[in-house]
């Protein structure tokens, strides 16, 4: 007997979709001009965000990284605002100063993302560390990659947040590269997991292109957190589809991408998009004109976030020091 409701699994799908076609509509703006400022494409990633958020009430704290537009997106955020921010405009989400990589919306419980490498790891474990104080039952999460795990602040922050069973889940985005360096030359042992097992946290690593794994091993490790038996640490492994930064990828022959054509094409076969649509087909969960109804819907929503951006009016030149303190 399925243990996940249809209308269930149908958000988790329609989570993912919007997602990645939000991605993929930003690669001509990028290729064109028409977007300024760095993007790192989520695409491929999503099913990690989805079954991450899909565990968390509103009320909880998230943290990003520089490839956060699927956590914003997933936690609840507005994607007219994440739009009109990567356009740079005025009505963003940081309206309009901070582009692609520092996305914010309190009200979702999604606090902040920022693009030094492991820089919102100690926010999160603040902000975990408040809701242990006040005792308000929020766990935070904070998303970072594999790269991160060449940063002291992720060691201080395991060890704080085990001496103190902090409410806080950290989720490693293992895509396999450091940029372009990949993990297996800049570690000595590759499973990333075991780096908290000194500080005696729970860690597992977990398919994380599976979104329906993700979401079991996210909802056991939020709810030991809201219960007092924290902090977990999960691996998700998972691999981004297009270039470290932009669209660029080996399908386009880019000179920045150093990944062999032949493991982009494996990981493509584990699309987690396809796993998800193939699961809800065969266990006759949701039909095809389901599927399709949805990317319409999905699609008529990326295209009018994109109306709404290029519509919207860009930061006042004037505007230009204000709320930058020194």
């Amino acid at each position: 007997m399925e243990k996940h409701s249809k209308e269930f699994l149908r958000q988790l799908y329609k989570t993912m979709l919007r997602i990645r076609l939000c991605e993929e509509s930003f690669i001509e703006p990028i290729l064109n001009g028409d977007v300024h400022c760095p993007v790192h494409l989520y695409s491929g990633e999503e099913a990690v965000a989805a079954g991450i958020c899909a565990s968390l009430n509103e009320t909880d704290y998230i943290f990003g990284n520089h490839r956060s537009h699927g956590h914003f997106l997933a936690k609840g955020g507005s994607m007219n605002e994440l739009a009109a921010e990567i356009y740079c405009r005025e009505t963003g989400c940081s309206r309009g100063r901070g582009g692609s990589m520092h996305l914010i919306d309190p009200d979702v419980g999604m606090l902040g993302s920022a693009p030094i490498v492991s820089g919102t790891i100690s926010l999160a474990l603040g902000a975990a560390l408040a809701a242990s104080i006040r005792k308000d039952n929020r766990v935070a999460v904070c998303f970072f990659g594999d790269g991160a795990t060449g940063e002291g602040v992720l060691y201080e922050s395991l060890n704080f947040a085990a001496l103190k069973k902090l409410p806080i889940v950290f989720v490693c985005e293992n895509n396999l590269y450091a940029t372009h360096m990949p993990v297996r030359e800049c570690r000595v042992e590759n499973s990333i997991y075991k780096i908290a097992e000194p500080f005696r946290i729970e860690s597992r690593a977990i398919d994380g292109n599976d979104v329906l794994k993700v979401y079991e091993a996210g909802q056991k490790a939020i709810d030991k957190c809201r219960v007092g038996d924290g902090p977990v640490f999960l691996e998700c492994l998972t691999y981004r589809f297009r270039g470290h930064v932009g669209p660029d990828d080996n399908i386009q022959g880019s000179h920045t991408d150093i990944r062999p054509k032949e493991e982009v094409e494996e990981w493509f076969q584990k699309d987690p998009i396809k796993l998800l649509e193939n699961y809800l087909s065969q266990n006759k969960l949701v039909d095809k004109e389901t599927l399709d109804e949805i990317r319409r819907e999905v699609q008529n929503e990326v295209d009018d976030a994109h109306i709404f951006a290029k519509n919207s009016p860009v930061p006042d030149r004037e505007e230009l020091t204000r709320d930058v303190y020194r």
